[in-house]
């Protein structure tokens, strides 16, 4: 059944578009579908569709997105994304045992929901938290250092209704309230991000800097970030400051200069440079000297969409195949006539026909009955001119 997105959600659609140039509106795919996720709780293929709609693509395009990120769900998930890595360092220090242990208390597997649509379960790759592992996320906030006790206590107070602090980042929201932070949009909730904080061994680092006293030479941590308004004007400054130090052109003499027997050489005639080079008919024009224009150049817009160039460029039929397609050329016999569509067919079946596919069997040139043959020889310890072990490898190998 189709879904009809709300207003709100189609005004932040256009306000996600809006952060793109015109010509690259395609980039804001990715916040759109955590925005259509955000209201059904995951990517349905009507939120495929309006993804489409809006960015005026085709629904392929789009579900080739939406498929390879895991991060967006193709079925109705839980309020709580439970995430247990099983990955190399979690799964040596215990990850595996955490992830059994809940999927036994919740009665789920993998990419599940349990009954009540609180929590689905999931076993993850890397989390990047080695350094805490093992290490379990509920809706990408972290909880480090669990156990199975531990994890089964979390899952209990979420179905409970409650929300468990996790040991970094914000308090936890619902998968819904994530996907809209996901798709670039504030959490509105009252105090939602003044809560959580580094682990200790995130910090490590800078405590062992500041105990052995290693810093970045000339490193202020005071100094002030500039914004993009100040930023380009330095840079002004500083361009300006360049074109001023470069050294002024030297102009050719005007002065009379005496030619080899004694005469004046014309006026104009340069003394440092000698005689002037003949110009290079063979040397492109620049732009400017062309055009008298320094504009820079723009590349010309291409009418024809990638996919249909494409698919022009691989049409082997000479009625339907474009000239000007990049790679394109209609194949003529010696008459100068194209080809009819029938003459390639019939020469892509000879060309089948004359070469027959491989056998499932051995492949070509693999006789069977030779390696037999000197397995059986050297089995045997001797080949049939009674030559000991060594000489029967060497003469199976010669024949």
């Amino acid at each position: 059944m189709s879904v009809v997105f709300t207003d709100e959600t189609r005004e932040r659609a256009r306000e996600i578009i809006a952060r793109y140039p015109a010509d690259r509106s395609r980039s804001a795919l990715l916040p759109l579908l955590h925005l259509v996720q955000a209201e059904e709780g995951y990517v349905s293929p009507s939120g495929v569709a309006f993804c489409a709609e809006v960015l005026g693509l085709n629904k392929a395009q789009v579900g080739a997105v939406a498929t390879f990120y895991t991060m967006y769900k193709r079925k109705p998930t839980g309020d709580f994304l439970v995430s247990v890595c099983t990955n190399t360092m979690c799964n040596v220090l215990g990850g595996q045992e955490v992830y059994d242990t809940l999927a036994e208390h919740l009665g789920v597997g993998h990419d599940e929901t349990t009954a009540d649509g609180t929590i689905t379960l999931e076993h993850a790759e890397c989390l990047a938290a080695c350094d805490y592992g093992p290490v379990m996320t509920v809706n990408y906030d972290f909880f480090d250092g669990v156990d199975a006790s531990t994890a089964v206590g979390v899952v209990d107070e979420l179905r409970a209704g409650g929300r468990p602090m996790p040991t970094r980042g914000a308090r936890l929201c619902t998968l819904k309230e994530m996907a809209v932070q996901l798709a670039g949009f504030a959490d509105e909730r009252d105090g939602a991000v003044a809560d959580g904080g580094p682990g200790e061994p995130t910090l490590r680092g800078l405590r062992l800097a500041q105990q052995h006293g290693v810093s970045v030479p000339g490193f202020d941590p005071n100094t002030p970030i500039r914004s993009k308004a100040e930023a380009d004007k330095a840079a002004a400054e500083a361009k300006a400051k360049a074109e001023a130090a470069k050294p002024a052109p030297v102009e050719a003499s005007t002065a009379p200069v005496k030619g080899g027997d004694g005469a004046s050489a014309p006026t104009g005639a340069a003394e440092a440079t000698g005689p002037a080079k003949p110009a290079d008919a063979t040397a492109p024009a620049k732009p400017a000297d062309a055009s008298g224009s320094t504009t820079r150049d723009v590349k010309a817009p291409d009418d024809k969409s990638p996919q249909v160039r494409t698919a022009e460029t691989r049409q082997p039929d000479a009625d339907t195949a474009v000239p000007d397609a990049p790679g394109t050329k209609v194949p003529t016999d010696r008459t100068g006539t194209a080809p009819e569509a029938g003459d390639a067919r019939s020469a892509e079946a000879a060309g089948v026909a004359a070469n027959a596919p491989a056998g499932d069997g051995k492949p070509a040139g693999d006789e069977a009955g030779a390696q037999e043959r000197n397995l059986t020889e050297a089995k045997a310890g001797t080949d049939a001119d009674g030559a000991g072990p060594a000489d029967a490898n060497e003469t199976g190998a010669q024949k």
